[in-house]
Parts: structure tokens; C-alpha cells; sequence
């Protein structure tokens, strides 16, 4: 049978377009159930005994959830209680269309074979599909299509003579008006929550129940805490007549009463506007898109400087005065002020199950907890769980369903638990969750396409790529590097030049477009360095095998060669899908040896000999040219064999073939840059890194006056020369401090499309284009830029996603995401292995610099082990010292002695585990000697990572 659907849409032009969509109706669409005999089925879902211990349903039943059900309950329907459920076709389209989490945990659930979920295809079956009647609503035609389905599914499964208490369908749902035309309709139904309550033996299903509206109303006081929020329509009118302006709101990490909503404009024109106090937070939680509304000239604020944290005694459901009060800065200058503003709507909520502990209730038998997130800038929320003694001193997961206009904190449900608190394995398990880093197991789907074992190069594949495995190529790399991305080579040519090569992996040989591989790996964007982990962009077989260049074994690669001359000038460059044959897998340290031993002439060492060479000689002019030598501190754990905890800590030392390595890896990326521009400019993915804005520089600046060193910031050529003669007679860690404070005046580089923007400069590199081609094996950028090289060579044929600009753009949204996190997630867990370090030293005394200074407190950096920890002068307990801060200086005089930026002081080091789930590295000043000044717990920041070259 054959419907057409009739509808007009208005064009991007302004015009009307009439279209015509044929919809073909099927009557061989199988139910999918064992008990059909009707159906001529090849496999079936539904079991036939499909018993699960319920009250209310104590015979075999196939469970049918509707729309918001499944949306809102995806929690309880992800346990592996719930087995046989149809999905209908209308719940899996709407679904897909409100949320695309949920989707793909409902699909993930229904290709799970013991879980029994089946889709059926109810939109083209002859007997369920329905038209949509005049005047009826889109959300009512599909209520009542879920209906006639659940009505098709209980006369369909019934035989003649059937068992009274045989098989029956059972229709859940949460909409009251649904239920009630269900059950006039003769139709088994319950709500979803009376349904749950009624399985016997699994009562913790109730604890993962989203709350009704039912239930927030009974939790929530009658008072009202917050305005209203405004209706999308008056919002979006708002935003249009500019009276509303749209942006992502940030909560601030140090003060729970402060968040900044981040408005986007066109190029420079982006804003922040500034939010303080619970009524003009108003329920938004970090990462929302919302609506604010710009309050009077007279009543903007300066950001506060006081740290606040809502860590106070479970409050009740009232906004105290003296809390607000907290967080202005009375005291500001108008300079400071801002514009300020608060939040009348919400445009996107961007919710996801949040990391965390549970408060229980000094209540007895309180049903009612709440939930403290690892992340500071979620506010706590209050669940509903019977497991309370259970889950106290462990990590769970919990979810908000809702934050009523009566309530001081947002409802929400428990959604499963971590393990232990303060467990390496609980703590990394919540380190990657809390960053959104994918790290669950390769799928099958994805598995299967790996290269099948025993993988061998074929004479076909010879044919198609350069045979270059008679070179003298090596790998030099990290110790217990087995992802190994490159491999280089240095040989003299007959006429006295120098023949250069960078071999880089193949990937995108095993990893093809558009299939289940490329997109797992696309949307994972990057491998994740843990300390002691690591997780994997593409699975093992290609990561740390086929792909891996390792040595003495051939593999495929993609070559970048140069002909240059003794000077290092470039003459002449190719590319080439090749074939190599690695001569030596490399430390750092190791080659480094072999380039200083004398007494080594073998074919290895001379060509590596000549790549350091040339590298210096590159390395001199990218700095003649501008481009920026940063610093920051890089440490390295070293693990008990047997327990896998830190046993030292040391920070890393930099050799020359670090450098060695890092020059030619950067010119490679330069030179395929230009290439694929060049064949591509609309399509190119490239890497650029922006100027920071002249404000960004003023602490450096600062710090540098204050010993009486001028810093120029005018370009990065001024930067990197006024860094180069920064020295202070009797300091010698003066330079590398100020380094330091110049890599955190750096804007983070992007990647980008270069049909999409017009600014390709590399600020750090001083190179005017730039991208990554040399670590596919961990970097999804550079897959698609070996693709787009492959083109542009002739080595490979191009596909459409490759060639749109608008889809380049948003994957490197995704990229850029992902990398960022990855950043975070690392830093996190050297933080958490510096915590287990210290636990084990217990107390020790270090000598460090003054690297910030604040109104109340000092940051310090020990270099010995890279470590930033705040001295608080304040205390909640003690009298506070008399503290003068000079914003100029910036200096802060504490009683009779004024700190400056670089000052030397000296620290007692210790790990305060008082709070389980924010243990803190508390540092205490013991020189200078200040009379009468008591230090308490400061927090310390994570370990600096070192920021590398754009590699």
C-alpha cells in the first residue's frame, strides 16, 4: 500500500516549497515474539515466557513504553531487570528528535541480545499506522498511535482458547490523559512508577526512578525562592528585539554565588555578562544555554574576589540574606565593574548524570538526601533513596530530573553506584566520566572492521605505494611509548644534499569513511594519557600493532620527504604512501646516547646525528622568526610494580632529541598544511592558535616590572625576544618563572575549516598556516588530514562529509571538545596520583616561588615537583592577620612583610583527606617568619602540565 504525506516548507530564499513524501505500507512486518505463529519470522526477540516478578503483573508480559517514558526513565529501562519491550517506531522517531543521548542508550540497549528489546516498525505496518485527524495535535496523533499498536500487539499475540493469565501487553506510562483513554480502550496500562514499585525483587529499581511532577510538588515548600522562568516564546521575541541576550552560563569555581553567561558575537564582539546571587542564578546550572537580561548601569558589579564554597549544613528550603550579601564586592572601583545580569529563561538545559556523594539525613529513616557533585560547580541535589546506609563513603552517580521555583536545590534520582570513594580504580572511573571521555569497550560493530589475523602485505599493495624499506628509518619516542605515530631518516644524496624523511602511520589505510571504526574513532577524537593508562582513540590491534611503527617489522606509512641543503633550506618536498621497515625503536634518552658516543658510526647514528644537526638549525630560525619557546613544569610518576601507586615524583628533563624530534614533526605539519590548502581551501582542516588580547599579558607585565625587567608584547617576535634577554643577576629560575606565567597568557589552539574563517595564523608557531598530520594513531584531526593529502596526491579517492565545509566545521567542534577534555581529564589524574604520593610521604618542607598574589592568599609553585598550592592568610576559625593587597603591584603586605611575585619562600606540604571527595594538598608558610599569622588547609591546584610545542 502506498500514503503520500503533502506538506509546504519555507526555502532559505524566503520562498514555499511544496513536498510530497510517499510512505509505503507494509502487512509483513513481524511482531518479533516466540508465541507467534502467525508471523513468519526468520529470528524472533520477544521470549515466550517473559516473566519478570511483579504485583500487578504476575503473568508473562511484554512491557510497551511511551515516548516520555523512555526520555525520562532511560535510568531504570538501561537495568538488566527490564527485558522484553517493544519500542514502537512513533517512540524511537520522537525520541531521536528531543534527545540524542537518550537515543543512542535506547539503541544501545535494544542490540543487547539478553536484554530482548525489539523496534517495531508501527509507522508502515497496514493494520497500525494512523493519519493524523484535523485538528488533532502532533503529540495527541502519536499518543494515539501508541495506543492502537499496544491493541494490535494484544489481539494479534492472542490464540483461540488462550490462557486468561497467557501473555498480555502492558502499556506504560506517565501522562494521565494517555492512561485514561488506554484503559477506555480496553487496554492494559499502568504508570511507570506504580509498575516498578510492583517488582518484588528488585525494590532499588524505585531509588532510578525520575521524578513525577507529582512528587516534585510534594517535596518542594510553598514558598516561592526564585521568579519565574520565562515561556520560550517571550524569550526568543526578547532576544530578537535585543532586550535578552543568549549565551552558555559558567558557574565560577571558587564562589558558588557567581557565574558569567557567555554571549557569542561576530569575531571579537563576544561578551560576558556577569551573574551573582541566588535569585539572579536563578536554577541555572554550569553549561546551560540560557536568557539574561542586563540589569541598570548603577547596579553592575565587579567579579568577587572571595572564595565561597556551599558547603554548609544541609539548608533548607530558603535563601538566607547573609549568603547573598557573601558574594558583592562593595569595594570596587568603576573600572572593575562589569556588565551584570540575571537569568530570566532557560533555552537548553545541558543535564547529565553528575559524579558525586551522597549526605544522608540526620533524619532517622529520612528517605530524603542530599547529593554533593565532585564538580564544584554543580549544585548539590536532593534525591529520594532507601539504600542511604549502603551508599554512604561511595562514588555515585546521580541525575536531575527537575529544580522547582519552591526548592533551594534541584531534584534528582540515583543512577548507580561507582565504588568505594578514595579507590585508584572508583577515582579514575569518575575522572573520565566527569570529563566526558568515552572509555568504554570497542563494540563489536566496531571490531569488526579490523584487518583479519594473521595481516600480511600483499605484491598488490607494494604496487600502489613507494618501497622505501631499505632506508635507515628509526623511531625515537618516550620510554614504554607502544603507539608509535613516527619514524624519521637522514641520508646524504650523490650531489651533496640531504634527502629527510617523516613517516608517519597509515591509519587511514585500516580505517575507511563513514564506517562503524571511523565514527567510534571520530567521536572519541583523541587517546587519553592517564597516569598508568591510557585509552585508546582506535582499538589495540591497530594502535599498538598494524599501525604501530615499531622495528624490524614492515609497515604502511605515509611519507613526507625533503630535499635540503646543508643549511636546511628546503629544495625540493613530496608525499608518498610508502612502505618502511623501522631499523630501531628509541628513547629519547637512548638515541641521545648514541648522537654523543664518538666511538658510534653506524648507520643509525649518523642519521640521526644529521637530523639533530639540521633540527637546531630549524629551531634557530623559527625563533629568529618569532615563534615562542614557552615553559611550564612536566613531572613523571614513578610506580610501586606491584601496588601501581607513586612511589616518587620527579619532574621531566628536556634532551636534544626531544627537540630534535619535536622541529621536524612541526615542519612536516607546515608543509602538508600548505598542500592541502593549497588543493583545498575551502575544505582544509587546520590548526591555528590566536593572539591573546593585549590584557591577558598584564600580570606578566607586571611581574616582570616588578624586577625591573620590561617584557614587549606587541607581536609574538617582541614577546620572544624580550623573554630571551629576561635575566636577573643571582635568580636563575627568574626565566623560566616568567615563562611559565607567559604560557598562562596563551588563548588554546583550535582546529578549524578553512572555509570557515578567514585568520589561519599560528600565534606560538609563527607560522602563517599550520595543521596535524604526524599522530593519526591518537589524534582523529589527522586522520582526516592524511584523507585530504591522499586526495591531493592522487593516493586515494575522496568522499562527500570530506568536501562539506559546514560538517568539516562541526567535527572540528567535536575535536576541539574532546581535546580539551582530554587536557582536564590528564591534569586530573596527575592531581589525584600528586594526592596519593603525599599520602604516602606524610609531611614534607620544600622551598618554592610566588607565582600569584592575591587579596587574602599567595599561590606558590614547587619546582622540585611541579606542584601550584594556595597559602590562605584567612581563616574561618582563627583571627585574621591585617592583609593590605596592592592591585598595582600586585603586592600583599601581611602584618609587618609584603609578598611579591618570584619571592622565595618555604612550604610544609601535606595532603588533608578530612573531605573524602576533595582532598586538598595543604601547604603552610614557614619562611618568611610571620609572627601571630596562622595558616589553614589551602586547596592546591593540579600539577602544570608542560605545554608542548603545537606538534
Amino acid at each position: 500500500m502506498l500514503k503520500s504525506k503533502t506538506f509546504v516548507k519555507k526555502t532559505r530564499s524566503g520562498g514555499v516549497l511544496k513536498v510530497v513524501r510517499e510512505h509505503y505500507l507494509r502487512d509483513d512486518i513481524w511482531c518479533g515474539s516466540e508465541t507467534c505463529a502467525e508471523c513468519k519470522q526468520d529470528s524472533t526477540v520477544l521470549q515466550r515466557d517473559a516473566c519478570m516478578e511483579s504485583s500487578l503483573c504476575p503473568y508473562p508480559h511484554y512491557l510497551v513504553p511511551d515516548t516520555n517514558v523512555v526520555l525520562h526513565q532511560i535510568d531504570v529501562l538501561e537495568d538488566p531487570v527490564i527485558r522484553n519491550v517493544i519500542i514502537l517506531q512513533t517512540v524511537l522517531q520522537e525520541v531521536r528528535h528531543r534527545s540524542a543521548t537518550v537515543y543512542k542508550r535506547l539503541k544501545d540497549i535494544a542490540h543487547e541480545p539478553g536484554r530482548h528489546f525489539y523496534t517495531f516498525t508501527n509507522e508502515h505496518h497496514r493494520e497500525t499506522f494512523i493519519e493524523r485527524e484535523p485538528g488533532e495535535s502532533a503529540n495527541d496523533r502519536n499518543d494515539r498511535a501508541i495506543r492502537v499498536a499496544v491493541k494490535w500487539y494484544s489481539q494479534h499475540l492472542k490464540t483461540p482458547g488462550s490462557d486468561p493469565d497467557g501473555l498480555k501487553v502492558v502499556l506504560l506510562t506517565n501522562d494521565q490523559g494517555n492512561k485514561q483513554k488506554a484503559e477506555e480502550n480496553g487496554l492494559l496500562v499502568y504508570k511507570f512508577e506504580e509498575y516498578i514499585k510492583s517488582l518484588i525483587a528488585n525494590p532499588e529499581l524505585v531509588d532510578r526512578l525520575a521524578l513525577s511532577n507529582d512528587d516534585k510538588q510534594e517535596i518542594t515548600s510553598s514558598k516561592v525562592l526564585f521568579p519565574e522562568h520565562l515561556p520560550l516564546s517571550k524569550i526568543q521575541a526578547g532576544i530578537k528585539s535585543g532586550s535578552f541576550l543568549q549565551g552558555t552560563f559558567r558557574t565560577s569555581r571558587y564562589n558558588y554565588l557567581e557565574a558569567t553567561v557567555f554571549v557569542q558575537g561576530k569575531g571579537e564582539d563576544s561578551t560576558e555578562v556577569l551573574i551573582q546571587g541566588l535569585q539572579n542564578l536563578n536554577r541555572a546550572v554550569h553549561h546551560d544555554v540560557v536568557a539574561v537580561e542586563l540589569l541598570p548601569d548603577n547596579q553592575w558589579v565587579a567579579p568577587s574576589a572571595v572564595v565561597l564554597e556551599d558547603d554548609g549544613a544541609a539548608k533548607d528550603d530558603a535563601v538566607d540574606g547573609d549568603e547573598e550579601e557573601k558574594v558583592l564586592e562593595p569595594s570596587a572601583t568603576q573600572a572593575a565593574r562589569q556588565a551584570t545580569g540575571k537569568v530570566v529563561g532557560i533555552i537548553k538545559r545541558s543535564w547529565r548524570p553528575f559524579c558525586g556523594m551522597l549526605n544522608v539525613s540526620e533524619i532517622k529513616e529520612s528517605t530524603r538526601h542530599l547529593f554533593t557533585p565532585a564538580d564544584r560547580r554543580i549544585p548539590r541535589i536532593r534525591i529520594e533513596t532507601r539504600q542511604a546506609s549502603t551508599l554512604a563513603g561511595q562514588r555515585i552517580m546521580v541525575a536531575i530530573d527537575g529544580w522547582p521555583k519552591h526548592s533551594r536545590y534541584p531534584n534528582g534520582h540515583f543512577v548507580r553506584s561507582l565504588g568505594v570513594a578514595g579507590e585508584k580504580d572508583t577515582e579514575q572511573e569518575v575522572l573520565l566520566l566527569e570529563h566526558d571521555v568515552p572509555h568504554q569497550d570497542f563494540s563489536q560493530a566496531v571490531l569488526s572492521f579490523l584487518p583479519k589475523m594473521p595481516w600480511v602485505i600483499t605484491p598488490e599493495d607494494l604496487a600502489k605505494r613507494q618501497d622505501l624499506r631499505h632506508l635507515t628509518v628509526c623511531s625515537v619516542d618516550p620510554p614504554g611509548c607502544t603507539d608509535i605515530d613516527d619514524a624519521l631518516h637522514c641520508r646524504e644524496l650523490e650531489n651533496g644534499n640531504l634527502e629527510v624523511g617523516v613517516h608517519i602511520a597509515d591509519v587511514s589505510h585500516f580505517i575507511r569513511p563513514g564506517n562503524a571504526l571511523d565514527k567510534e574513532a571520530a567521536n572519541r577524537g583523541t587517546t587519553v594519557y592517564l597516569c598508568g593508562k591510557r585509552i585508546d582513540m582506535v582499538p589495540e590491534l591497530l594502535s599498538s600493532n598494524l599501525c604501530s611503527l615499531r622495528s624490524n617489522v614492515e609497515r604502511f606509512a605515509f611519507s613526507c620527504i625533503w630535499e635540503m641543503n646543508q643549511k636546511a633550506e628546503i629544495l625540493k618536498t613530496r608525499f608518498t604512501k610508502s612502505v618502511i621497515n623501522s631499523k630501531a625503536s628509541l628513547t629519547y634518552a637512548e638515541a641521545q646516547m648514541r648522537i654523543d658516543d664518538t666511538n658510534k658510526n653506524d648507520d643509525i647514528t649518523q642519521s640521526l646525528r644529521g637530523l639533530n644537526k639540521l633540527a637546531k638549525i630549524l629551531k634557530r630560525k623559527r625563533i629568529a622568526n618569532g615563534a615562542l619557546t614557552l615553559s611550564s613544569v612536566e613531572v613523571r610518576f614513578h610506580m610501586d610494580s606491584e601496588t601501581h601507586d607513586p612511589i616518587d615524583l620527579q619532574t621531566k628533563e628536556l634532551m636534544e632529541t626531544n627537540s630534535m624530534v619535536e622541529e621536524f614533526m612541526l615542519l612536516a605539519n607546515i608543509s602538508v598544511a600548505q598542500k592541502i590548502y593549497d588543493e583545498f581551501p575551502e575544505c582544509a582542516l587546520l590548526r591555528k592558535h590566536p593572539a591573546p588580547p593585549p590584557s591577558n599579558y598584564d600580570i606578566l607585565i607586571k611581574a616582570a616590572k616588578s624586577k625591573d625587567v620590561t617584557i614587549h608584547t606587541d607581536s609574538a617576535k617582541a614577546l620572544a625576544d624580550s623573554l630571551d634577554g629576561a635575566k636577573v643577576d643571582g635568580f636563575q629560575y627568574f626565566n623560566t618563572l616568567l615563562r611559565i606565567l607567559a604560557t598562562r597568557c596563551m588563548m588554546q589552539a583550535v582546529y578549524f575549516c578553512s572555509g570557515m574563517d578567514s585568520d589561519f595564523h599560528h600565534y606560538g608557531l609563527a607560522s602563517p598556516i599550520y595543521t596535524h598530520f604526524t599522530s593519526p594513531i591518537r589524534r582523529y584531526a589527522d586522520i582526516i588530514v592524511h584523507r585530504l593529502l591522499a586526495v591531493a596526491i592522487g593516493a586515494d579517492s575522496t568522499y562527500a562529509d570530506l568536501m562539506d565545509k559546514h560538517k568539516q566545521s562541526a567535527l572540528c567542534n567535536n575535536l576541539n571538545y574532546r581535546h580539551k577534555m582530554s587536557q582536564y581529564a590528564q591534569r586530573a589524574s596527575v592531581a589525584f596520583h600528586t594526592q596519593l604520593f603525599f599520602k604516602a610521604r606524610g609531611i614534607l618542607n620544600e622551598e618554592g616561588f610566588v607565582l600569584f598574589v592575591r587579596k587574602n592568599a599567595i599561590i606558590v609553585l614547587i619546582p622540585k615537583f611541579g606542584l601550584e598550592g594556595t597559602v590562605f592568610f584567612t581563616s574561618k576559625n582563627k583571627v585574621s592577620p591585617n592583609l593590605v593587597f596592592d592591585e598595582e603591584g600586585p603586592t600583599l603586605r601581611v602584618e609587618q612583610h609584603t609578598f611579591h611575585i618570584f619571592d622565595r619562600v618555604k612550604v610544609t606540604i601535606s595532603l588533608d583527606d578530612s573531605n573524602i571527595q576533595h582532598q586538598k594538598i595543604r601547604m603552610a608558610l614557614i619562611k618568611p617568619v610571620i609572627p601571630g599569622v596562622s595558616v589553614p588547609a589551602p586547596e592546591a591546584e593540579p600539577p602544570a602540565k608542560k605545554q608542548k610545542l603545537d606538534r
